[in-house]
């Protein structure tokens, strides 16, 4: 387990950006996250987060004894002015640790907190990554692909033709560098994700489906187009992470 630096504040020293993942969904917080993160959310007060009301529910998840009321929280999402990121960072030049917390997952990975991560850096402060949960790792790990080489790639484009082209696009990547490509769609147009690969690809690339990872329902294939088109698999709403490669 990775030990954890000594939390206490010091007039002396600078204080250090703590990575804080979290679930990917409704599961026991201590079920996919080491101990590590509970015992560091126990000792800060100070936190960055994309939503208050989950990050609340959260920290009262993984530590029930926590008080709410000490909670000083930082928002940060579309709707947070750049300009005001900078000070979300000046309780650690007062030498106070603060938490950056994702809503899902790794902070900085597919996340607004890699912005947060780059002023410490420019402030030279340390950055703490705390070990979780990351659906992209997780989704390649299961899917039987190129774990040597990939890459994520967002979402792809909503217009048609535009997404036609960028599949397209991605498959001859993955077959001209063997590189495997991954990406997201929102949830519920995760059918209709589904049914454009298997309409644009070639029949013998493999596609492999990541939903639901770490849930009860957690639903992991990998198939080529061809026997993709067999089969039926509704991922209406639910959290999925699409890998493609063509051999």
């Amino acid at each position: 387990m990775r030990p954890i630096e000594n939390l206490e504040k010091s007039a002396m020293q600078k204080g250090s950006l703590y990575l804080i993942p979290t679930t990917l969904g409704d599961t026991e917080p201590l079920n996919v996250l080491p101990i590590t993160v509970k015992n560091t959310i126990e000792t800060l007060s100070t936190f960055i987060v994309e939503n208050e009301k989950t990050a609340r529910r959260f920290i009262k998840k993984i530590c029930p004894e926590k008080e709410q009321s000490s909670l000083k929280l930082f928002p940060l999402n579309k709707f947070t002015d750049s300009s005001d990121l900078p000070s979300y960072l000046l309780p650690c030049e007062d030498g106070e640790h603060v938490g950056l917390l994702s809503e899902a997952g790794c902070p900085g990975v597919a996340d607004p907190g890699a912005d947060i991560v780059k002023i410490a850096h420019q402030r030279n402060l340390k950055v703490v990554p705390l070990v979780g949960p990351s659906s992209i790792l997780l989704a390649m790990m299961s899917s039987g692909m190129n774990g040597q080489s990939f890459a994520f790639n967002g979402y792809l484009p909503i217009d048609k033709g535009e997404r036609k082209q960028e599949i397209k696009r991605l498959e001859r990547l993955s077959f001209e560098h063997n590189q495997s490509q991954s990406f997201i769609e929102t949830p519920y147009r995760n059918n209709k994700m589904l049914e454009d690969l298997c309409a644009y690809l070639t029949g013998n690339t493999s596609v492999c489906v990541a939903c639901d990872i770490t849930l009860p329902t957690e639903y992991i294939r990998t198939l080529t187009v061809n026997e993709w088109k067999k089969n039926n698999v509704d991922l209406h709403k639910r959290p999925t992470l699409f890998i493609i490669h063509k051999s």
